[in-house]
């Protein structure tokens, strides 16, 4: 007869590899965000373009730009509070995060190596809308008057909600 010390572990495990399930690889809400503010800015691109190094979430082909809007918590942003530290498994954590960095400098590496602009949006960066939006305009060289009001963008082009 399994101990109850051992159900609770396997239980654990199920909740554990549930969550990890949910964690989404593609379009998420911080990659949806630097979307919209691209695209009301007159930009067009293209989603995840696997012929590419570390498969960019965002390319502008016509700019050779490619960009990866990352999670702070997952690629370790540098000085981030959502960058924390999981208090269990320390080595485990620490050996994977290790690793998602050093995947990341070895892609912008090599779409470096190619020709490609590298740019990467933070995820804390897509909570403050306006500062994003100028640091696009700013990296693109596009005018403030020619772009759309960043609240537009998390709005879905409405200018009110209804």
């Amino acid at each position: 007869m399994p101990s109850p010390d051992s159900n609770n572990e396997k239980s654990a495990e199920e909740t554990r590899s549930r969550i990890m399930r949910a964690v989404r690889r593609a379009n998420t809400r911080p990659e949806i965000v630097v979307r919209r503010l691209l695209h009301r800015m007159g930009l067009r691109f293209r989603l995840h373009r696997r012929g590419l190094p570390g498969t960019p979430d965002i390319v502008l082909p016509g700019r050779h730009t490619a960009i990866f809007v990352h999670g702070c918590f997952w690629h370790r942003h540098s000085g981030c509070r959502m960058a924390s530290m999981p208090k269990t498994r320390i080595d485990f954590w620490q050996q994977k995060f290790d690793r998602n960095v050093e995947r990341d400098r070895d892609n912008e590496r090599a779409l470096v190596d190619q020709g490609w602009r590298v740019l990467t949006v933070w995820e804390c960066e897509t909570r403050d809308l306006e500062a994003l939006a100028e640091r696009l305009r700013h990296l693109f060289h596009i005018e403030r008057s020619k772009s759309a009001d960043a609240d537009s963008a998390s709005s879905g082009g409405r200018c009110c909600e209804t």
